[in-house]
């Protein structure tokens, strides 16, 4: 996995240590309540931010980094910007969709908004029962959204995809049994376990 993907999963995990936000996130996954997680992992999302740099936006994080304050910028739960000295309008460093839906279809959209963003990296968090249903979906993403691409698609891109299946299936291993991670080669067109 490329060293920014890398660097912000490493960053993530440990933010999940000792964020304040992580002991909701933890009983929310558990609970299946997949507002207050989508909530939880919204606050811990924007905790990353600073460690790598950049500034961001989401629901409830305020950004004045563009000449148009926002919430949330193209209709994405997280963007991050990274230091562009005075240049007014910036592209994002970073961004994040963070998709609680259990029909695959809201999930592969969510996939393929962040597909059509020029940036350096893009993740998507999405939530499954157990590992199991995850790896499926996964592999469903793979069938519908990224094969959908040609091969000069797929390698135009630039920048890292990562996606992050939550789960409750390891609710004592908090948080690396509820978190497991993939990162899209788009070299050879398919998603990769981390």
């Amino acid at each position: 996995m490329p060293a920014v993907g890398r660097g912000w999963l490493d960053t993530f995990l440990t933010a999940l240590r000792h964020h304040e936000a992580a002991v909701r996130l933890r009983e929310a996954a558990i609970a299946g309540q997949l507002g207050t997680w989508t909530r939880a992992l919204t606050d811990v999302v924007v905790s990353t931010l600073p460690t790598m740099g950049w500034t961001g936006a989401a629901k409830g994080h305020r950004s004045t980094i563009l000449p148009v304050p926002r919430q949330e910028y193209l209709a994405l739960d997280v963007v991050a910007f990274g230091d562009s000295g005075d240049r007014r309008w910036r592209f994002p460093a970073a961004v994040f969709e963070l998709e609680n839906s259990r029909d695959d279809d809201l999930v592969a959209y969510a996939m393929w908004k962040t597909m059509c963003v020029r940036t350096g990296l893009r993740v998507v968090f999405c939530y499954r029962r157990d590992f199991f249903a995850g790896v499926e979906l996964v592999e469903r993403l793979h069938a519908g959204v990224m094969r959908e691409m040609g091969a000069s698609e797929r390698l135009a891109l630039g920048g890292e995809t990562v996606l992050v299946v939550g789960s409750r299936d390891a609710h004592d291993t908090f948080p690396h049994g509820f978190f497991k991670t993939w990162s899209f080669d788009a070299n050879i067109g398919q998603f990769q376990r981390i």
